[in-house]
């Protein structure tokens, strides 16, 4: 099952595009990653990153966190893609972690699900090098008061 594409594509959706991914990139957690952020199309996000032993646990594997944050990321700029006025906010978010991920490049690959006025719901999966499914994730997001413009790195 697919979903519909709100009917209007914002005016000038392309400069939104290219704001949110320095909004992205001006992030502070983002200085804890090698990652960054691809928005080509309306409701959808791509995240990659490169995972090093800094972002592993005792056993040796990447930490649930930086599966969260991957997953997270690419499903919350899926839906705020689609919002042109405010920051969203993850009101929730579900993970399924299926496979352990070692050091190496991984892709988060977001996708609107449904939702275009208060709340949006949207999923990820994290694709590994080999291009395996390891994780997937779903959130719901929802219209904070923060105007995206007020935000560093939003505006040019």
């Amino acid at each position: 099952m697919s979903a519909t594409l709100p009917e209007q594509v914002p005016l000038g959706a392309d400069a939104h595009f290219r704001a949110l991914e320095r909004l992205y990139a001006a992030a502070p957690i983002n200085r804890l990653f090698d990652s960054g952020l691809t928005i080509a199309a309306p409701g959808t996000a791509t995240i990659r990153c490169d995972l090093t032993a800094a972002h592993f646990h005792a056993a040796g594997a990447a930490h649930g966190t930086a599966y969260f944050k991957m997953l997270d990321d690419a499903a919350f700029y899926a839906a705020n893609s689609l919002v042109t006025d405010r920051f969203l906010l993850t009101t929730a978010f579900n993970l399924l972690l299926t496979r352990p991920l070692g050091a190496g490049p991984v892709t988060a690959e977001g996708r609107w699900i449904s939702g275009q006025r208060r709340v949006l719901v949207a999923e990820a999966r994290l694709i590994d090098d080999t291009g395996e499914e390891v994780a997937r994730g779903t959130g719901t997001f929802m219209r904070s008061r923060i105007a995206l413009t007020s935000l560093p790195g939003y505006s040019a």
